[in-house]
């Protein structure tokens, strides 16, 4: 019972420290839109765009089209997914969703320089995405389609395709704003917003080597490649004080994967050791290509 108790506490205390990390980060993904990027005609890419593009055609909410427009593949997501993944993107994209519009008629409004708006507006939704991605969700959009295509072509780069979206987005909001600036300066929001994402997450290191010592080495290994898309290789090992055998997982991740990964050894096997090192780089498949060296 005592240990039953403890589990509920954590489990609490850790869908707490989600929401809140969920709402600031809307709160700044909001404010980005709202305050630097849309009343200059600056786009960030996927279904913001494209929900920014339609607000400045017919004046619909972007926060509520947005998350419109993530319904079907939430349910798409569901069946291939499933419930534990989605719940918190749902949960993440409603925030942000609603959090653009409620803001939106009290949030200052910058009209300076451009550029200025493109940089800031840049940080302040990198960090916001930071911050959801550092608890184990997405916003949906371009993320859950470069899921999806990833499974069928597992050679292809889920950044690249993310970006490959973006870029389409932006270069199609020219057929509407008929502006080659705000082509230009769409393109500076994604190159910053996706450098403050990452800062956000690890600092200036973006490749993890992970080293974990567990009693359950097949079970962790199901739930990393399940979850994470991600090769294991399992080696057997003997501990040099007791003798046990145990087994020892080498696993290479996105240190924006790190945080997700670890949930999956805690609660895999809470008395899993684990070491966690900085790599400056990571060729195969799912990173850099060799022949990019």
């Amino acid at each position: 019972m005592k240990a039953t108790g403890k589990q509920n506490k954590h489990t609490a205390r850790k869908i707490a420290a989600d929401l809140l990390l969920y709402f600031v980060g809307g709160f700044l993904y909001a404010a980005a839109v709202n305050v630097f990027l849309a009343p200059n005609d600056i786009l960030l890419g996927g279904f913001t765009g494209l929900a920014t593009v339609l607000h400045h055609l017919f004046g619909t909410p972007i926060g509520t089209v947005v998350f419109l427009l993530n319904v079907p593949l939430f349910l798409l997501a569901y069946r291939k997914f499933g419930f534990a993944f989605i719940i918190k993107t749902v949960v993440a994209t409603f925030f942000s969703s609603f959090l653009m519009d409620a803001t939106a008629p009290f949030l200052p409004v910058y009209s300076g320089d451009r550029l200025l708006s493109a940089l800031f507006g840049g940080i302040l939704s990198g960090a916001g995405l930071g911050l959801v991605f550092l608890r184990g969700a997405t916003t949906g959009g371009t993320d859950i389609i470069s899921k999806f295509l990833q499974r069928r072509h597992p050679q292809m780069s889920m950044g690249r395709v993310i970006l490959l979206l973006d870029l389409a987005v932006v270069l199609l909001s020219f057929a509407v704003y008929r502006s080659l600036e705000t082509v230009l300066y769409s393109l500076v929001v994604i190159y910053v917003s996706a450098q403050a994402v990452d800062l956000t997450q690890t600092g200036l290191s973006h490749d993890k080597l992970l080293f974990i010592v567990t009693d359950q080495g097949a079970r962790a290994v199901r739930e990393i490649v399940d979850t994470l898309d991600r090769g294991v290789s399992v080696l057997d090992v003997r501990g040099g004080y007791t003798g046990d055998k145990r087994q020892m997982l080498f696993c290479a991740v996105r240190a924006s994967d790190v945080w997700r990964l670890t949930q999956i050894i805690r609660e895999t096997d809470a008395n899993a050791f684990v070491v966690i090192s900085e790599i400056s780089d990571i060729l195969g498949e799912g990173f850099k290509s060799r022949t990019a060296v």
